[in-house]
């Protein structure tokens, strides 16, 4: 078995009341501040462990039960929750989903993204990876996207040095430009979004998303979600087809602002994984000045 931290060990076994209960555990991923294990137990079950030294684990099982709740989007049954551990069932997924699981994603996303508040923003700060993600009330969606997400993000990785200074003006410069961007279209009301769709958080299952899982809620325009999955390639054409069936994207989203709205998940990953996001940012910043 893995080495653990005796403590996480000592809590992991009380929470499946005996070290006797326990088979095997496989690492199954490293996640930030955190470490992930499948573990195999004497009844055939299996279950996933994400640990987290630092603590934080708490705010999750609180997101992941908000999705779930208010958005109705399928989660994994939590066995065991504390600041520093998380026990939950686990989920066979498959390598690579179907465009039908891509469109059943659709379904489940689209109805989520219903889910109205009276402001942008959150009941409290999240997290995205190991991040805080501010999430002081507002009732303008622009200026919220503009000083709690990107000038935010932005003096934090400058302030790590993760950009550089002359990329901080440029963020300056486009964020004085974007209220005129984004005023050729209709605002969104605030709605209940995800807030980190890439592969790795959404399980599937044949044809049918069995769970989703580490999310990083807030209420935003959900354009800001579509955006996001265009980064890494999350979905297919098979999503948008079936998304827009039940919201209709807005024109010039795929043309102007999904490129703007992904400026913030590059400085996230500026931040989390290097330099190399920045410059990709600064690519699409460049675009619009």
């Amino acid at each position: 078995m893995p080495t653990l931290p005796d403590e996480l060990y000592q809590e992991l076994c009380n929470a499946l009341d005996g070290e006797d209960k326990i088979v095997t555990i496989s690492p199954l991923s490293a996640a930030h501040d955190a470490f992930i294990y499948r573990l195999a137990l004497t009844d055939g079950s299996r279950c996933v462990a994400k640990m987290s030294p630092q603590g934080g684990d708490d705010l999750e099982v609180f997101m992941l039960n908000y999705i779930h709740d208010k958005g109705d989007l399928p989660i994994p049954d939590i066995i065991y929750a504390s600041d520093t551990l998380i026990v939950m069932s686990y989920i066979a997924a498959d390598w690579q989903r179907s465009a039908k699981a891509d469109e059943h994603a659709a379904d489940l996303l689209a109805h989520m993204h219903m889910v109205e508040a009276d402001f942008y923003g959150f009941e409290r700060d999240t997290t995205i990876g190991s991040l805080i993600q501010p999430n002081d009330r507002s009732d303008d969606w622009i200026k919220f996207f503009i000083d709690q997400r990107l000038l935010y993000m932005g003096r934090a990785a400058l302030e790590e040095e993760k950009i550089k200074a002359a990329q901080m003006k440029k963020l300056e410069k486009l964020c004085n430009k974007i209220p005129e961007i984004f005023g050729k279209t209709d605002i969104s009301t605030p709605r209940l979004i995800h807030g980190d769709l890439w592969d790795g958080n959404i399980l599937a299952v044949e044809d049918k998303i069995a769970a989703f899982i580490d999310p990083s809620i807030y209420y935003a325009d959900p354009e800001v979600e579509l955006a996001f999955t265009t980064l890494f390639d999350t979905f297919g054409k098979a999503f948008f087809r079936r998304y827009n069936e039940h919201i209709p994207i807005r024109a010039g989203f795929f043309e102007e602002r999904c490129d703007i709205y992904n400026i913030y998940a590059l400085l996230v990953h500026a931040r989390l994984f290097g330099i190399s996001y920045a410059r990709r940012a600064e690519h699409i910043m460049d675009r619009f000045l």
